[in-house]
């Protein structure tokens, strides 16, 4: 008997199937156990809050996250993934067992333990000179982990007072994800790398020549051969006794050391005082390689220090002498010859050590200079870019820069100038710019013929390095009025304005602070706005480069001083940008805004309109006189008296309060502060009863102490804001009662007429109410 299937949408006993849903539905599993589950949910609950609570508290103490914490993570990370890889093995069957798994996203806490375990890697970070560096723990295991975090925390607690910068963050440690992707030479290095442990002398030197014939400059065989222990093989083979094992380790390490990752792992497995000490070997192949690899080791920080605490330094500076042993002349040749490398590896660590502040006074002190100065004179280019590079960074240094002058090193350093290698050139353009604070330096790189040149590779702007360089030297130079006349006649200056575009702001700082320097001349000023130079200028005040804004509102202000330029600037809208980089946050742009405002102030055809059509300007300019900076203070006292001279901008800055602000600042020593204060107190004396007011605030005992000061222009300035004080009689006898005639009687006789009227008519003033007081007491 057939047993016949019951009609569609019925049951076997004929009742009618409900296909309407009747449940919930879940987005995950996760969910639903939560839902499901009470005690699911609150251990679920419970260790997201204790994950957060570790988030949180490693965002709190950054620098302090402990090991036992550190160690939790990644336990749970671990934990996290095998249970996620187990989940996704029991669905692929055997068939895709072999292939990568990926741990599963929808468990919280294998999310949560992954961003902790990024946060806890973020925050190890070390800050040297101003700069960040992200410190990777080392894929070695045991002994070198250890050495590494015990260095990082010594690296915390001891810091060296200079200004030392550390170098570029160290990029990312770019380890292979899986084994398929891996290329087939990190496998053959890393045999290699297990034959250097196990294999006796033979098998060690032939395992190093043939590591030497992969590409090592290739960052997966970097790689290969850290995470294999091979670091720790290499550097264990310098302290052997066999020359050709460490000529063999030391090409390796000098190779492979253009990685971040791997000069840190140098140095935290104390390769650094290994290599030092090879510097005392016979061999001068070995004292080159160790010489070269430190140079490329010594990159940051810890790495200047370890060289210089193990001696590195003046066994570094001993290399240099290439004729210490040398007696006839033929053996001077022969010892040239022979030691010519080994004084240039020198060099080369010396230059990379050189940017730290100890190890320049290091060098000084083992007599490097006098070495350095005798390798210039080689003609040998490969010689003379590391010593030239390393006087560019000692240079910095005022006693370096004396030195510097004392061996006659400025005259070599511009025939080299002319050398047709564009690296030496930009080198020794970087030098003349860190010794040209010197003004005597200035007129030596004149004297011998160094302003030519460096006019002459204005117009190579090809190369952008060695053009920063070289507008650097030229900026520096220029702050002397002599060599702004030779840039004239060298049509440096039409070269400077063709700079201003489509160039780095590196080289813009140099341009625009050099046409700074060149537009003090009325000439320079004429070329500048000849050559279409004041538009360019104006539009550089947007950026958002401090030591751009700085040399850009000195060349503006400059600039200003001619009233054609004062037009263009006008019409640019340049005064108003002017004005809004006075709410700038960097005090040096603010003082440069405000100084670049007084000429255009005072070119303006209509000044004391132009002044109010920007509102809020005037009391954004009062409230400046609150400011701590000197020169933020000195600047806009220069501003406000060139703004006092329309009569309706001082009855506004009066109204803002400029008097009793003025009055604060009136006891300072410094001659530039008190010269523009006094000049705007005496501009301010010419509103309503502002003199009163002064004296109510008690700034005329002050001004009278400015007489003593040594700066005529600080005694012009304040004998005229006395005369100005002068004509309110209790200011009269405060003049009196501080010595102020005596004071003034000896500028009378002053050369300088403004200053001859002003003492004089202040004299007057007193003069005639002690005869009034006088003539009164008698009626």
């Amino acid at each position: 008997m057939v047993k016949l299937s019951p009609p569609k949408g019925e049951t076997d006993d004929g009742r009618e199937i409900n296909y309407e849903r009747k449940g919930d539905i879940y987005k995950d599993r996760v969910t639903l156990l939560r839902e499901k589950s009470a005690i699911f949910s609150e251990n679920m609950s419970q260790q997201e809050v204790r994950f957060n609570e570790e988030q949180q508290k490693e965002k709190d103490q950054p620098n302090e996250a402990p090991e036992e914490e550190a160690a939790a993570l990644r336990r749970a990370s671990a934990a996290s993934r095998r249970s996620a890889l187990e989940k996704k093995q029991v669905g692929l069957g055997r068939s895709q067992m072999t292939k990568r798994l990926e741990p599963s996203l929808n468990w919280k806490t294998t999310v949560d333990a992954k961003k902790n375990k990024s946060s806890l890697r973020d925050t190890q970070e070390e800050k040297h000179g101003g700069r960040l560096e992200k410190s990777r723990p080392s894929t070695s295991p045991g002994k070198a982990q250890l050495i590494r975090k015990s260095a990082e925390k010594i690296e915390e607690i001891i810091s060296e007072s200079s200004s030392e910068s550390e170098e570029d963050e160290e990029p990312p440690d770019h380890l292979q994800e899986a084994n398929a992707d891996l290329p087939s030479e990190y496998w053959q290095i890393q045999k290699l790398v297990k034959y250097l442990k196990g294999g006796n002398q033979t098998a060690t030197v032939i395992a190093l020549c043939c590591m030497q014939d992969f590409n090592l400059a290739q960052e997966t065989c970097q790689l290969a051969i850290r995470d294999v222990g091979g670091l720790e093989v290499l550097i264990n083979l310098l302290e052997t006794d066999e020359v050709k094992c460490k000529i063999g380790s030391l090409k390796i390490l000098k190779e492979i050391s253009h990685n971040p990752q791997i000069r840190r792992n140098i140095v935290d497995l104390g390769g650094l005082p290994v290599m030092v000490n090879i510097l005392d070997s016979p061999h001068k192949s070995l004292k080159c390689l160790a010489a070269e690899t430190i140079a490329n080791v010594a990159k940051f920080r810890r790495a200047w220090r370890a060289v210089r605490r193990h001696g590195g330094i003046t066994k570094l500076v001993a290399l240099l002498d290439c004729r210490q042993h040398a007696t006839e002349p033929a053996e001077r040749s022969l010892y040239e010859a022979h030691d010519g490398e080994v004084a240039r590896c020198g060099a080369l660590a010396l230059w990379s050590c050189s940017k730290s502040y100890a190890n320049k006074e290091a060098i000084r002190r083992a007599g490097g200079i006098p070495l350095l100065a005798r390798l210039l004179k080689t003609s040998h280019e490969n010689m003379l870019i590391p010593v030239v590079g390393t006087l560019q960074e000692c240079a910095s240094e005022e006693n370096y820069r004396a030195a510097i002058k004392a061996e006659r090193i400025i005259e070599t350093l511009v025939k080299k100038l002319n050398s047709e290698n564009k690296l030496l050139q930009k080198h020794c353009a970087m030098a003349i710019y860190q010794c040209a604070e010197d003004e005597e330096t200035r007129e030596l790189v004149r004297l011998h013929g160094g302003l030519r040149a460096l006019a002459s590779l204005l117009s190579n702007a090809d190369n952008k390095e060695r053009l920063a360089a070289v507008t650097g030297a030229t900026w520096k130079c220029s702050t002397s009025k002599e060599n702004v006349t030779k840039f004239r006649e060298y049509k440096a200056i039409e070269a400077l304005v063709g700079l201003l575009t489509d160039q780095p702001e590196e080289v813009l700082v140099n341009v625009v602070g050099a046409l700074g320097e060149c537009c003090r001349e009325p000439e320079g000023r004429v070329t500048v706005r000849k050559r279409g130079g004041v538009q360019p200028l104006v539009d550089l005040l947007v950026g958002t480069n401090r030591a751009l804004l700085v040399n850009v509102t000195k060349a503006i202000g400059a600039c200003a001083v001619e009233p054609e330029s004062m037009t263009i600037i006008d019409h640019l809208d340049g005064v108003r940008l002017l004005w809004s980089l006075l709410k700038n946050p960097h005090p040096d742009v603010k003082a440069g805004a405000a100084w670049a405002l007084c000429p255009c102030i005072q070119n303006a055809k209509d000044a004391g309109e132009m002044v109010r059509s920007f509102v809020g300007g005037l009391e954004l300019v009062v409230n400046l006189l609150k400011s701590d900076n000197k020169e933020v203070l000195a600047s806009v006292c220069a501003a406000i008296t060139n703004i006092a001279k329309d009569q309706e901008n001082l009855a506004v800055i009066t109204d803002h309060g400029v008097v009793p602000l003025l009055s604060k600042l009136a006891n300072t020593n410094d001659d530039t502060l008190r010269r523009h204060l006094a000049e705007a107190i005496s501009r301010c004396c010419m509103w309503g009863r502002n003199r009163v007011a002064f004296g109510e605030h008690k700034a005329v005992a002050p001004l009278v102490r400015y007489l003593k000061s040594n700066d005529t222009n600080v005694h012009r300035a304040t004998a005229q804001a006395l005369y100005q004080l002068s004509e309110d009689a209790d200011n009269c006898i405060t003049m009196h009662e501080n010595g102020a005639v005596k004071l003034l009687l000896r500028m009378v006789g002053s050369p300088d007429q403004d200053l001859q009227e002003a003492a004089a008519g202040c004299i007057s003033n007193i003069r005639r109410l002690a005869l009034a007081t006088e003539k009164a007491r008698y009626n």
